[in-house]
């Protein structure tokens, strides 16, 4: 039973957090969504718009671009995270298992991760010139940005070489807690190299793996500045995204309906990825499923 003493203790504790997140989060929130139902008529007067401002977009003449930029997000979403957590976990595992240099390795291993977005974008973006460092390599005349599929490539490429690091430094955080009597035992009963790592290490790892995708999915869901800075403005199709969307109209056209709109229909693509994510692997992951069927059956 819970001490009534307890809840009027947490409160004045609980009370500055609360009152940060209100003034940080939902005010901000309420003006976007304030700001989204208005717009300006052909005498640049402003109107109230309803919800005409994300009809707009999703059903009406902006849709086209609103549903290209998604469908740029969702794609850069799922090839970049998931290169970024096989690769991730590959140095985590080398940066675990290496004896000798292994600060050093781990010190190289995080210096994409700690350079700037601006610069790594700058630094990319002159790989794949015409007469760069990636055509001279392929041996290949590729206009990396006048082709979709290229600008694209080149762009997860930048992404992946820079936000690996980050996957791998909360994958190997979980490594590092799991027991070496677990792979002594597994040796000891003949497991093999690739039995030891799915049977012992993915089991253990588990939890590191989702909160790392799900982190990293979040972070992609809204990019910005990558893509912006190698297309150079918000209006290149091949890559635009919704936050480049947004932006587009609410700093360059200087329509913040519009803007407003698209934040928060993205806001809500985001929040609704979380929770599926969290609904269907990360409950199982927390152990709460298992409480929840093991509860069921004691009742």
């Amino acid at each position: 039973m819970v001490d009534p003493r307890q809840g009027r203790t947490a409160v004045p504790l609980v009370l500055p957090t609360l009152l940060t997140l209100g003034v940080v989060v939902v005010f901000p929130l309420f003006q976007a969504v304030r700001l989204s139902m208005y717009g300006e008529n052909a005498d640049l007067d402003v109107v109230f718009r309803g919800i005409a401002n994300f009809t707009d977009f999703l059903v009406g003449p902006l849709s086209g671009q609103f549903w290209i930029a998604l469908g740029n997000t969702t794609l850069f979403t799922v090839v970049s995270v998931t290169l970024e957590l096989a690769i991730g976990l590959g140095m985590a595992m080398a940066m675990h298992h290496v004896v000798r240099g292994r600060g050093l390795l781990r010190a190289a291993v995080l210096v994409p991760w700690a350079v700037p977005t601006a610069m790594a974008a700058l630094l990319w973006k002159w790989i794949f010139t015409p007469h760069g460092v990636a055509n001279a390599v392929l041996g290949t005349d590729i206009v990396w940005g006048a082709e979709a599929w290229a600008s694209r490539l080149a762009v997860v490429v930048a992404d992946v070489w820079k936000t690996a690091p980050f996957m791998a430094l909360l994958i190997l955080a979980g490594l590092q807690v799991i027991p070496r009597e677990l792979y002594e035992a597994a040796r000891v009963d003949g497991a093999g190299a690739w039995q030891r790592f799915r049977r012992v290490t993915l089991p253990m790892i588990h939890g590191a793996l989702l909160v790392a995708v799900l982190m990293r999915m979040l972070d992609a869901l809204r990019v910005f500045d990558l893509p912006f800075l190698f297309a150079g403005s918000a209006d290149n199709e091949d890559l635009v995204t919704l936050s480049m969307l947004g932006y587009k109209y609410a700093v360059q056209q200087a329509d913040t309906g519009s803007g407003s709109a698209v934040a928060l229909l993205t806001l809500l693509y985001v929040a609704v990825v979380a929770y599926l994510f969290v609904r269907l692997l990360g409950a199982d992951a927390l152990g709460t499923r298992s409480a929840r069927k093991a509860g069921g059956r004691r009742s």
